[in-house]
């Protein structure tokens, strides 16, 4: 049975294509689909396609032909600018610079798009959104409990009966404080939402 391998493995799968076209995934020794390579591709996984008969490391050529597969598709990523230009680059002087520039280039996209996605999630998971939630959630917690320090009885709800004489004393100044500490948060949030506007 094949071990199964994980993304950070050094190690890439070994393909083999077969003169009948058919590509065999020696890692589960079975035959594959370019899907299926197209599949590994995204998820990261590194292979290499070699010629069964030959050995010939032909890698370049089947990712080529899994990008016109996708062309054909009508999932167009390549503009017909971008490809008339790249073919002109084919015999000119600067050709050996291309791939570096390109690997470069997506290099620089895949970071951008990694931080643009972080700074989705930040926004909406634990940015000014989410702190605004949290305050009004304080501002709930703390006029529920001035209600109650208030002397707002409702008999039978738990923290909502009477108190003795003794504990109201505490209870007023406590009600004062949570007062204070409410408009202060309003505050805050009216200047938030000033600032939202």
């Amino acid at each position: 049975m094949a071990k199964s391998k994980t993304v950070n493995e050094s190690e890439p799968v070994i393909i083999k294509k077969y003169a009948n076209r058919r590509l065999y995934n020696t890692e589960t020794s079975s035959y594959i689909t370019l899907d299926l390579l197209s599949q590994m591709t995204r998820e990261g996984r590194e292979f290499t396609v070699v010629d069964a008969k030959s050995g010939e490391d032909i890698t370049h050529n089947v990712l080529t032909q899994i990008i016109m597969e996708e062309e054909q598709r009508g999932t167009n990523m390549l503009p017909v600018n971008f490809l008339r230009q790249l073919i002109s680059m084919y015999g000119d002087s600067m050709q050996s610079m291309v791939p570096q520039y390109l690997e470069s280039s997506m290099d620089a996209f895949r970071k951008n798009q990694l931080q643009f996605q972080e700074a989705m999630n930040g926004a909406f998971g634990g940015g000014p959104l989410a702190e605004i939630a949290k305050r009004n959630m304080q501002m709930f917690e703390a006029a529920t409990s001035a209600l109650k320090g208030a002397g707002g009885i409702m008999p039978g709800v738990p923290g909502m009966t009477e108190k003795p004489a003794s504990a109201q004393g505490a209870a007023d100044t406590q009600k004062d404080d949570e007062i204070a500490v409410l408009k202060a948060q309003l505050a805050a949030l009216n200047a938030k939402i000033d600032k939202l506007a």
